[in-house]
């Protein structure tokens, strides 16, 4: 049931890479939901045997012997827990929800068929990284799920925007993954193992330091590993830094959009530092630097979402957001409220997309939302889904998240440490700002006077069947199972985690959050409500007012300093990538000179080869010609060689 569960999907996109065509669209798809469906079923019924079961701590099988060398030995082998199984849940159940909504979404399309090929073999690469015994196997399903991106974002090949985003992506991608191939590789220099097990037991008997500049600095071994696993974080996590791809990626199709980039790939990051929560929490240092850099990055990507007009990439920014509070709790070892949000957040935001991607459908299109409005009479289910998805991504009470995103902000504070409330302040501030440019979205999109063509109102249609369907299936998660599933993640007590997660009893902070000044609790939500207050009178009352103050200078810099991403993006183009254009060019013309000399050696060998070749007669006579004329240069160059020695001592001798 397990295999099946797993590889059901692999069978998949085989079968419809190689017999689409001959299966047509509707046979392409009812193998693919088929696949999807029965993979879903076993997961759950896994899922619930696990929970029922407490005598269950993992469950581990190896399928075949991969690498044996020497005596280094690799399984391929599954190891699954609660972690595991959580997310294997979570990625089957979206994956699920995202091939039958893009049943109506590209059912136009003559390429629909590869389409629900690459999403299967992403959700089977995904299954692979989740659910790996050790980290040589997880990063097989860690470069699979790059892959599948790259296919998925550039599915509309003859688009140059299309082709420029999926290799942003790819590129940006690589980075980090050569942090996490080093940090593998010291991994396996100092355990002689990249099994979990193996690391994590001897993690705590492993604190050698490394010293450079005759003891000027010293880095822990752990911290040295930790920080390399940490590079391949942020980029697949799209932390600042590496983020640039994760906009851009929305040149693809709005439900790869909301499977890739929402609820599986961009947390395979913080999946790697949950389930390397036994290592992580033996390099003290490195959680420092991985709490500024989560909460840099929610300040940063909320700053940035208040003044973009792409209603795909606000959705975009606001998933970066809440990325980084994800990774800052992990700073904080929060692994479970993390992996809370991880699980709330999934539904609620694969939800926003799925509610673009229906705007974007019914309106021929249109992205911009300064060309909609009036929709809440014309789309009422994607107006009411997106409202939900919206409140539930703000923290509003009682929606899911809620229960985990508040709970983040309490134990940042509760620590009363530097990087704890830098990243609670940070937080908070990003808390209104998420909320300003949710609503900011909802008002343009859908109550607001129509401001778009009045071709695209006219050919506007109504949700259909599937799309609904997926849309009712992600609104129940996201209102109900932040409640539903708090004690169950984050109880005090519980033992649904077992020891798929292990918090360093110095780290465990997590009594203390009940403790905080009551202020500080609801200051969020606080924030949240002025920034509601603000959009109401900015664009309903006195619309006029945001547009006079864009135009003043003031306005129009930090207008453009948002809009344009705090400018990263030209410090990337103009200092790091100008500079690695000029170092390449240098060695252009080094590589260009040994190219050269290259082609001179072998078009000499060429023509000593075409040379033998006219030598090779068969004849003998040819032969004692070639050994006659050989020998006779062998003697011409002794006797010239002796000649020549001879005139040089004589006139040497003569000299004296």
């Amino acid at each position: 049931m397990i295999i099946a569960s797993i590889f059901l999907p692999f069978l998949s996109s085989l079968v419809l890479l190689f017999f689409g065509r001959f299966l047509g669209y509707k046979g392409g798809v009812l193998v693919s939901i088929f696949s999807l469906f029965t993979s879903f079923f076993f997961a759950l019924l896994i899922f619930i045997k696990f929970i029922l079961n407490l005598n269950i701590n993992s469950i581990s099988f190896s399928l075949f012997n991969w690498v044996a060398y020497s005596n280094f030995y690799i399984n391929f082998a599954f190891h699954l827990d609660a972690l595991s199984l959580t997310m294997v849940l979570i990625i089957l159940t979206i994956s699920l929800l995202v091939h039958i909504f893009s049943i109506d979404y590209l059912k136009n399309d003559p390429h629909v068929v590869r389409f629900f090929s690459f999403l299967s073999l992403f959700t089977f690469f995904m299954l692979i990284l989740v659910s790996s015994d050790n980290l040589l196997q997880l990063f097989i399903g860690w470069e699979g799920v790059g892959l599948c991106s790259y296919l998925l974002i550039n599915f509309w090949y003859t688009r140059i925007q299309a082709n420029k985003a999926a290799l942003k992506a790819m590129i940006l991608n690589r980075i980090g993954d050569i942090g996490l191939i080093l940090g593998i590789c010291l991994i396996f220099l100092t355990f002689q193992s990249v099994n979990f097990s193996v690391i994590f037991s001897l993690t705590p008997y492993f604190q050698n330091t490394f010293i450079f500049f005759n003891d000027t600095i010293q880095i822990s071994l752990v911290n040295l590993i930790a920080f390399f696993l940490f590079i391949g974080v942020v980029g697949k996590s799209a932390q600042i830094g590496l983020h640039a791809w994760l906009p851009d990626a929305m040149e693809g199709p709005t439900p790869v959009s909301a499977l890739l980039h929402s609820a599986t790939m961009v947390t395979a990051g913080v999946f790697l530092l949950i389930r390397m929560s036994p290592f992580f929490e033996y390099a003290s240092d490195m959680l420092f630097l991985i709490t500024i850099i989560g909460a840099l990055t929610t300040f940063f990507a909320a700053t940035v979402g208040l003044f973009q007009n792409d209603i795909k990439r606000i959705i975009a920014y606001s998933t970066c957001s809440q990325l980084g509070y994800m990774v800052f709790a992990c700073g904080l070892s929060n692994y479970t409220t993390s992996m809370f949000h991880l699980t709330n957040h999934a539904f609620f935001k694969a939800l926003l997309f799925l509610c673009s991607g229906s705007i974007i459908h019914a309106l021929l299109d249109e992205q911009d939302i300064r060309k909609m409005g009036g929709l809440k009479q014309l789309l009422p289910i994607t107006y009411i889904a997106m409202l939900i998805g919206s409140l539930a991504l703000i923290g509003f009470p009682f929606l899911s998240g809620f229960y985990s995103k508040d709970v983040i902000l309490e134990s940042a504070f509760s620590l009363y440490t530097s990087s704890g409330l830098f990243a609670y302040c940070l937080g908070c501030l990003a808390a209104f700002c998420t909320t300003f440019y949710s609503f900011r979205l909802i008002y343009l999109v859908f109550l607001t006077t129509p401001n778009g063509f009045r071709s695209s109102y006219v050919k506007l249609h109504n949700e259909s069947i599937h799309i609904i369907f997926a849309l009712v299936g992600l609104i129940f998660p996201s209102i109900f199972l932040g409640f539903f599933s708090k004690q169950l993640f984050i109880g005090l007590g519980t033992t649904f985690w077992k020891n798929s997660i292990f918090i360093h009893i110095t780290h465990f902070n997590f009594i203390e959050n009940d403790f905080i000044p009551f202020f500080f609790r609801i200051l969020p939500f606080i924030l949240s409500l002025c920034s509601i207050f603000c959009v109401y009178f900015l664009l309903h009352k006195n619309f006029n007012l945001a547009t006079t103050y864009k135009l003043t200078t003031p306005g129009l810099f930090i207008y453009k300093f948002f809009n344009k991403k705090w400018f990263l993006d030209n410090i990337n183009n103009y200092i790091f990538s100008q500079t690695v254009l000029k170092m390449s060019e240098s060695t252009f013309l080094l590589d260009r000179k040994f190219y050269n000399l290259s082609i001179l050696v072998i078009e000499f060998v060429m023509f000593l080869i075409e040379l033998y070749k006219k030598m090779d007669t068969d004849k003998i006579i040819v032969y004692f010609r070639i050994i006659f004329l050989v020998f006779t240069l062998l003697t011409v160059y002794f006797i010239h060689s002796e000649v020549v020695s001879f005139f040089f001592d004589s006139i040497q001798i003569w000299n004296v």
